[in-house]
Order: C-alpha cells, then structure tokens, then sequence
C-alpha cells in the first residue's frame, strides 16, 4: 500500500540513508519522512504551534532513541499523551539494547521495541520485515480516537 506514509525518526544520517536502502530492496514504495530529531518529529506530527495546518498522518513511525534536542523517550511519551497520535503505531528502532530503554518504551507505549542489527544483511531483513507486517498485515484506524 504506497499510500502509507512512513515517519523515519533517525538522526544518524547513515542510518537513514541505510533504512531507507532497505526499504526500497524489499520493494516498499512507501513515501518516507525524516525527523532528524524528536522536535522535527513532534512537530511533523503535532504541529510546532496552532494555525499549522496538519500534515499527512504517517501510518507508521520508525523512532529511534537516542537523538538530540528531544531524546525518542520524552518523543514517545508526548505522543501517547495526545489524542492526534495516542494510538499511532510507534516502533522503537534503536542501537540501544539496555534494559532500562526497552523497558521505559514499552511503559511509556511503544507498539514494538527492535534494536537495530550491526549486520547490514540482517538490519536489511529486519526493516524488510516490519514494513511487510506494520503497512501490510497491521490494521489500524484511519482517524484519531477523539474521544480520548
């Protein structure tokens, strides 16, 4: 489904430029938006102030932990809280593999926790598999519970 939009939340520019290699070896064609960093996310998602008008609501989010400015913890954590985004899929892709970072993710609401292969072959299979299950065999809502 190209009409589903990705949010790719990664400041490491080689790592985006390898997710996105990944994606399209596996043939998802997709539209990508980069946040290079959790302001740039929540902005995207949630506008930077009222009067913006609303941008193309991702059908997933690919958020990574460790980024400037607005860590993917607090990221996370701001958009479980509002009602735009509470139920937006949020998966964490990440180099961290503490326990205190996975457990933290998945308190504050992350639908997965994947810590990202140092292998590029397997980092390619795992990116390749979870845009097949979260754009392809995952179903969620076209709107936002509004009445949250």
């Amino acid at each position: 489904m190209p009409d589903k939009l990705i949010l790719l939340v990664e400041d490491n520019a080689d790592d985006v430029k390898l997710a996105l290699r990944a994606l399209k070896m596996h043939r998802v064609t997709n539209p990508v938006v980069v946040a290079r960093d959790g302001v740039e996310a929540l902005d995207y998602l949630l506008g930077p102030g009222s009067g913006t008008p609303e941008k193309p609501r991702p059908a997933l989010v690919l958020l990574d932990l460790k980024l400037p400015r607005v860590d993917g913890l607090e990221t996370l954590q701001r958009l479980r809280a509002d009602a735009r985004t509470h139920s937006l899929p949020v998966v964490v892709l990440t180099t961290s593999t503490e326990e205190s970072d996975l457990r933290a993710s998945y308190r504050l609401g992350a639908n997965s926790y994947l810590a990202k292969p140092v292998d590029y072959e397997t980092f390619t299979q795992l990116v390749g598999r979870l845009a097949a299950y979260w754009l392809h065999l995952n179903v969620t809502p076209n709107e936002p519970d509004s009445s949250l």
